[in-house]
């Protein structure tokens, strides 16, 4: 990669395009396809060692862990009782930056060519399960993704500042910026920095309008900062504009309280959680000119499914502040602490009346084997209220352990739901909607597990739970030793013409 080391510069300055293809083997994207996300990881022993202070910049002004490394940086292996991830359990801060992948496959999961994202551009958390999904523009022209702008195997960097907000009660208290990455048909990236989601994660992007429209999180302190908060939920990213330390350059859409919503046990509004934290958003998706996010981690806020602004309208800089965050009709209401809160990720729109929803699960390996919402989701929209049909999981293999070659069998993961999907409809009635699986195991960071890529289809027009339940998922792809699959989208140059067809 020939310009990685000047264009690493240029993205703390100006936007800039890059040519990451140096790959001969790597000649662009075809319409029709799919692009996985993928990490790997590339630390070693040396990355993390025994006893040492984690986080290892932890300031005065934060309360930081007394705990020490437990495990060296060697990822987990066969016949080794090292792992890396148990550090999660002294530092609940714990990550480390690696390279993502961008794999073309067919519909049918083979690999066509591979995309390496230089490192001089952008990383990812390698443990950190709900970044780099994938999303492909209403127009088809480009795919958008978040990481960050640090060099690989630095530690901790998916909970540290950003430049431009800084909370002196994070643990974490290094400053990297979060970035979208907008990936073209050709290969180029172009990569803008954003001082957003301080303390914690981007999670996806979406180009639209002249914009990237961005969820996340923020805040990893005691305190909340205002400008901290200002920087977690949706935001606006303008593609090409400069974040800097002076500026902070954060555009945020909306906000949602649970103070908006009845507490059916007092008659009154809830009281208020954390600032910012009901803002806790990880997918997105936009259909008919309208955003639409999920929530589905956290203790605060609710776990469910929104509308960004008014129908048909997507915001704008100069609207953003003002537009509307609301629960679609008939979606869940339950607070995200209650027991029987769902787990909402990927969302994909079928048609104005379909709705399908990823639910990961709740991560509890007791649980994934009898879990009743985790899955696919399929939702129908019936007198302008959602209903819940059926949740489509035959073929998951919910909890039931799955082994990887090289991979201690102690930790042998499990499937526990789904994350991210994309989706087409097809010439005969049926849609096929492709998903990437989350997991249960006894891992220190079950996000760390290596994971599956699945496919399913349903008629579009069936509405009963019998009809669905024998329609079984197929897994296409697996994740290798060492590595995860994040994210799922159509090719950049996918138009609806390419998107629709017979399977």
């Amino acid at each position: 990669m020939k310009l990685g080391a000047k264009c690493a510069i240029l993205t703390l300055v100006a936007g800039c395009v890059c040519w990451a293809a140096d790959d001969a083997a790597f000649s662009g994207f075809n319409p029709g396809n799919l692009v996985v996300s993928r990490s790997v990881y590339t630390g070693d022993a040396s990355t993390v060692t025994v006893g040492q202070k984690l986080p290892p910049n932890c300031p005065a002004t934060a309360k930081c862990p007394t705990g020490t490394a437990t495990d060296n940086g060697a990822y987990p292996a066969a016949g080794s009782t090292n792992n890396v991830w148990n550090n999660d359990k002294v530092d609940g801060s714990f990550g480390i930056t690696s390279p993502i992948f961008l794999d073309q496959v067919t519909p049918d999961g083979t690999k066509i060519n591979t995309l390496a994202i230089p490192t001089s551009l952008i990383v990812t958390s390698f443990s950190s399960k709900s970044e780099i999904a994938l999303n492909l523009s209403p127009d088809g022209g480009t795919i958008t993704f978040m990481g960050y702008l640090a060099p690989p195997n630095t530690l901790d960097t998916s909970n540290s500042n950003t430049p431009g907000v800084v909370d002196p009660t994070n643990p974490v208290a290094a400053a990297n910026y979060r970035a979208v990455a907008q990936v073209y048909a050709s290969g180029a990236i172009q990569i803008t920095n954003t001082n957003a989601y301080s303390g914690n994660n981007g999670r996806a992007a979406i180009q639209a309008n002249g914009y990237f429209y961005t969820v996340g999180n923020s805040n990893n302190g005691g305190g909340t900062p205002d400008d901290v908060v200002a920087s977690t939920g949706v935001q606006i990213v303008v593609p090409g504009e400069v974040s800097t330390a002076a500026s902070a350059g954060t555009h945020p859409v909306g906000n949602f309280s649970i103070t908006q919503l009845t507490d059916p046990s007092t008659g009154a509004p809830y009281a208020s959680d954390k600032a910012g934290k009901d803002n806790n958003f990880r997918g997105l998706t936009i259909f008919n000119n309208t955003l639409y996010i999920t929530k589905g981690s956290g203790s605060n806020g609710v776990n469910t499914v929104y509308q960004v602004g008014n129908s048909q309208s997507l915001p704008t800089v100069a609207t953003a502040a003002s537009a509307p965050i609301s629960i679609l009709p008939g979606f869940p209401t339950t607070l995200a602490r209650n027991a029987d809160a769902t787990n909402p990720f990927g969302i994909w729109f079928a048609d104005a009346k379909t709705l399908y929803v990823a639910d990961e699960g709740d991560g509890t390996v007791a649980n994934a084997a009898t879990s009743q919402a985790s899955g696919l989701q399929k939702w129908s929209k019936v007198n302008g209220t959602w209903q819940l049909d059926y949740v489509l999981q035959t073929g998951l293999g919910l909890g039931v352990q799955y082994s990887i070659p090289n991979y201690p069998t102690a930790l042998n993961p499990a499937t526990d739901g789904l994350r991210n999907i994309t989706g087409r409809v097809n010439g005969d009635g049926t849609v096929t909607i492709w998903a990437v699986t989350s997991t249960v195991s006894s891992n220190g960071d079950q996000g760390a597990d290596p994971n599956k890529l699945v496919v399913v289809t349903d008629l579009l027009a069936n509405h009963d739970p019998a009809v669905a339940a024998q329609e079984p998922f197929t897994t296409i792809l697996s994740a290798g030793y060492g590595e995860v699959l994040r994210g799922v989208s159509f090719t950049p140059g996918t138009t609806e013409h390419h998107r629709r067809g017979s399977r």
